[in-house]
């Protein structure tokens, strides 16, 4: 019996045929924005387009996924997709499984979806993508540390499938950069966002140069979190500290409520190095799963949702982004992170059109690791494997953003 909770994949060949066919039009008019992939970058995947493939593309926009299935009709393949569950809404979660995508709930084992990624991954042919970073980065040229999942099942699968075929098949992972730019001067876009934040802040400007403008929401966004979660500001403390002490604070807060480290007790000393988003993506399953009388008795169940919302997207967040390098694109990565806060929405208003240019890396066969990985039996060595790779593919990834 299926898990319930667990959405799988309905591709319909056909559909998913006839919406690659027309979805260039779709970008263009709904999304404003054009794909661009290099014919050299192209040539690669036709290359291996008769192979397992797992494209493995960094995640800094919420139409990144849009950006990846324009891809597959620029090749003529068909994806599968793996989503985090919360997209899983109405018309647009059917669609998405019309098309080949399927459910993931972050955070928690979950077994119903790691059984489908090792079944799509010995299909012949097969074509995955799963966004390693976990998450939404909302930081267009940087990447944040990579999850090791996407590598260690593709390795699983291929230890299945050689004990099936008694033989090593090729089976590729592909890195994919995805970047940004804005095709227009969009100072005027950036001026009206700095209008509409500091009068929804009452934050006096004095029409100075953006970047003071910037910082100065930045400055007041930050007090107003600090005063709600009751965090004292230490004294000579800088920003990239005030971040950390407020994110700390937020999370204990949340997990405080729903009793999750009383419940998980003795497994304390693995959390300590878990990444922060993987805490908050168990504090969203546990939201998720709670019966409906607690979400308005026992708990504050909508500004616990809301604090994880705002840890997610203050994560990767520090000071010194867009001074480093003041790009439009920079800029308005950071009007987009306080437009989200301030407005409390998803989407933060269209700021003009994109050009998003997608770069291929060079591919991996894992079959060429596969010698080391079937006699490295002890879990450590194979554990060292899988990071290599891991961090192979993260850095690809983040030099071609550059």
């Amino acid at each position: 019996m299926s898990d319930p909770k667990f959405i799988p994949p309905q591709q319909n060949l056909l559909l998913t045929r006839l919406i690659q066919s027309i979805f260039y039009l779709v970008t263009h008019l709904v999304f404003k924005f054009r794909l661009t992939v290099a014919e050299e970058d192209l040539a690669k995947l036709r290359a291996i387009a008769t192979q397992r493939v797992v494209y493995l593309p960094n995640h800094s926009n919420l139409d990144d996924g849009l950006a990846v299935f324009q891809l597959s009709a620029r090749i003529g393949q068909l994806f599968h997709y793996v989503v985090a569950i919360e997209a899983f809404q109405g018309v647009v979660g059917k669609l998405l499984q019309l098309v080949g995508a399927y459910s993931l709930h972050r955070g928690v084992g979950d077994r119903a979806s790691i059984r489908q990624t090792l079944n799509i991954l010995q299909q012949p042919q097969c074509k995955l993508v799963i966004f390693p970073e976990g998450g939404c980065s909302y930081q267009n040229d940087t990447v944040i540390p990579f999850r090791t999942g996407a590598i260690e099942l593709s390795l699983k699968a291929l230890e299945k499938l050689v004990k099936q075929e008694n033989t090593v098949p090729d089976f590729y992972l592909v890195p994919v950069s995805l970047k940004y730019c804005y095709l227009n001067n969009t100072k005027e876009q950036i001026d009206r966002a700095l209008d509409r934040l500091e009068t929804a802040l009452s934050v006096k400007s004095d029409r100075s140069d953006a970047y003071t403008r910037l910082r100065a929401i930045a400055e007041k966004v930050l007090n107003n979190l600090e005063a709600e979660y009751h965090v004292v500001a230490v004294e000579q403390a800088d920003w990239n500290q005030r971040f950390e002490s407020l994110r700390k604070q937020m999370l204990g807060y949340c997990e405080e409520k729903l009793s999750i480290a009383a419940k998980n007790q003795l497994r304390d000393r693995r959390r300590r190095g878990e990444a922060n988003r993987e805490r908050v993506y168990r504090v969203q399953s546990v939201l998720r799963n709670l019966p409906d009388p607690d979400r308005t008795a026992a708990i504050d169940y909508e500004h616990l949702y809301l604090t994880t919302v705002r840890l997610l997207n203050f994560d990767a967040i520090y000071d010194g982004y867009v001074a480093e390098k003041p790009t439009i694109e920079r800029y308005f990565a950071t009007l987009d992170r306080l437009e989200r806060e301030v407005f409390r929405i998803d989407r933060p208003k269209f700021k003009g059109r994109r050009e998003i240019i997608a770069k291929i890396g060079t591919p991996i066969n894992l079959k060429d690791y596969w010698q080391k990985y079937q006699s490295d039996r002890p879990t450590a060595s194979r554990s060292q494997i899988i990071n290599h790779l891991t961090e192979t593919v993260q850095l690809e990834v983040q030099t071609n953003l550059r």
